[in-house]
């Protein structure tokens, strides 16, 4: 989950990035102690705040009392974090970095950068196009929430029935938001407005004996007596028929009736009042850079022409003499490619993650505590979820991670895809990654949880080239379902941009997936929707990777045979992600200090 979504404006960002490289006399000891120690009292100040207005995360690091709390969604709560953000962002300004031990300069850099994104976020009111997409709204959070709660005691069921408690103003909040957008123009179009309608009226038309919210009290632990588990259970029951249905079913009714019949045709950012000025922000964030939408496009379409190249090589391995376009059809119609029931998917899946899990000592010196499992989408959410995902697991509440497979339309699951997909979600990707982060103790709690999306999303796509290296992919079809989720991902870059910033139509966009990858049908058009309805994530992937990459490249370089790709994994990972330009930094410093390191 998320807390504050990092990005900057390119002055700030090359401001924060820019104190720790000034040469200056370095100061007096005791100076450098007491800045450090200022540090160390606003970092502390900022983890009591976090803790305050993200119960989600504070949850999931064991905070009993923020497990029966649900964040503040409303538009006034926003408005008011202005003046609290300020007074840390002052506090921070009024240090000088260069006092500061270079692990805390790196973290006067990072919050300094995240405070900056936050309060530039608040005038834009992206909740106004945030409050839904094609995966749903407020329900989707809410299912998270109930499939990551494990109650084990009585204390434990009364934090969750609080936590659905407070479900309803948080539906509500949202709903507002999505208002707000009507009056303003800054609306989703016609297709977001239809896919997230056919997931929310099943929603509404749950029972108590199907809804997922109640799952947790399924199997109450026999420690609490059998009396008090009837009692607990028709609290719950009844806060959820008689203050959760009815938001769900105002929820339907606003979006049929009032936000339906004025959604537009035209698709993206580009056609909304603000949208570009929205969208450039947008990018700036998700990347972590100061690129504009156009060189993200024109990156996008090198990446293209690039990874063709090396699709072409790999078909002509796997034997094949046509032509590409025919090659592709063979993948995506062929049934050798296919499993033959949801079981034998998931089968695939837990084989996949159980051989990657074996190649990790070679790559990594730390590896984290939490473990995960191999889990398929829930059915009342697969049809318009993406092929797999990843939710994080907590150690402190006693959940494991979980890489979530969709298990639905088997025809459209191609199993040559399913390597790089296994690498991307489970390890060495999102669970290796995110797992570390969180167990992260020894850095500010701030890290611990913030959201990176090019240096998440951007090191997902980077496990899936480590694959290569482990020599995961076994068959020329399984290395050009690899090389395909790469042009996947290629193609997000120019269709994102295409679709809200260039104006383009379903069409233009879909053309370049349908056209260069072998990512069938029902996935383009459920990926397609994705980039849609959440402008600006999917142009993350392709920056974060490359960036990963070429920071590798630089210390293979420089470092030569002292090179140990396990500590620079280690160096990447343990301390948790940072922006690109920090990263850089954090980086360069440690190939420094790799070279200075006594050979072994």
């Amino acid at each position: 989950m998320k807390t504050i979504i990092l990005a900057a404006s390119a002055a700030a960002l090359l401001a924060v990035c820019a104190a720790p490289a000034v040469a200056q006399t370095p100061p007096p000891a005791a100076v450098r102690q007491a800045e450090n120690a200022r540090l160390a009292a606003i970092l502390s100040d900022y983890e009591a705040y976090l803790r305050s207005i993200d119960p989600i995360t504070a949850g999931m690091e064991g905070d009993r009392a923020a497990q029966g709390r649900l964040p503040d969604a409303s538009r006034a709560f926003e408005v008011a974090q202005e003046p609290v953000l300020k007074g840390f962002a002052d506090r921070l300004a009024a240090l000088d970095p260069a006092t500061l031990t270079p692990d805390d300069r790196l973290n006067h850099a990072f919050l300094t950068y995240v405070l900056q994104r936050a309060r530039d976020r608040i005038p834009l009111d992206t909740g106004r196009i945030e409050a839904f997409n094609s995966e749903g709204g407020p329900g989707q959070t809410a299912g998270y929430l109930a499939a990551v709660t494990r109650i084990t005691n009585a204390q434990d069921a009364e934090l969750y029935i609080a936590r659905l408690e407070a479900l309803p103003r948080f539906y509500s909040d949202q709903r507002a938001a999505a208002q707000r957008g009507l009056e303003t123009g800054l609306v989703q179009p016609r297709s977001i407005v239809e896919n997230a309608l056919s997931l929310m009226e099943p929603e509404a038309a749950l029972t108590p004996e199907t809804d997922p919210l109640l799952k947790p009290f399924a199997a109450l632990p026999g420690s609490i007596p059998a009396a008090q588990q009837a009692a607990l259970t028709a609290r719950a029951r009844a806060v959820v028929a008689d203050r959760i249905m009815p938001e769900r079913r105002e929820w339907v009714r606003f979006l049929r009736q009032d936000y339906l019949p004025r959604a537009p045709e035209t698709l993206g950012l580009a056609h909304r009042p603000g949208g570009r000025d929205l969208y450039a922000f947008l990018v700036r964030g998700y990347t972590t850079t100061d690129m504009t939408p156009d060189e993200v496009h024109q990156l996008g379409l090198q990446e293209v022409a690039r990874i063709r190249a090396r699709m072409d090589t790999e078909m002509r391995a796997a034997g094949w003499t046509g032509d590409f376009a025919s090659f592709l059809t063979f993948l995506r119609t062929d049934p050798q490619f296919y499993a033959t029931s949801r079981e034998q998917l998931l089968e695939k899946a837990s084989e996949m993650a159980k051989r990657s899990d074996d190649g990790l000592p070679a790559l990594f010196g730390t590896l984290p505590r939490t473990p995960y499992g191999v889990r398929p989408v829930p059915a009342e959410i697969e049809a318009n979820y993406t092929t797999g995902r990843y939710f994080p697991g907590s150690m402190e509440n006693g959940i494991a991670g979980g890489y979530m497979v969709n298990t639905s339309r088997l025809d459209q699951r191609p199993l040559y895809e399913l390597p790089a997909l296994t690498l991307h979600e489970a390890v060495p990707g999102h669970h290796l990654q995110i797992a570390l982060q969180q167990e992260a103790e020894a850095g500010p709690y701030f890290r611990r949880g913030v959201d990176v999306t090019a240096f998440v999303e951007g090191w997902g796509l980077y496990a899936e080239f480590l694959g290569e290296e482990m020599g995961f992919y076994r068959t020329p079809y399984e290395r050009f379902g690899r090389l395909s989720y790469e042009m996947w991902r290629a193609c997000r870059l120019v269709a994102d941009t295409g679709i809200h910033w260039l104006g383009w139509d379903i069409e233009q966009a879909r053309a370049c997936f349908r056209d260069n990858s072998a990512l069938a049908p029902h996935n383009i058009e459920t990926e397609l929707q994705r980039y849609i309805g959440w402008p600006g994530q999917a142009t993350a992937y392709k920056v974060g990777e490359i960036r990963l990459r070429a920071i590798r490249t630089r210390a293979e370089t420089d470092l030569g045979d002292r090179f140990n790709v396990r500590r620079f994994h280690d160096a990447l990972l343990v301390d948790g992600p940072l922006p690109m330009a920090l990263l850089d930094e954090r980086m360069d410093r440690w190939i420094a200090e790799e070279k200075a390191r006594p050979a072994q």
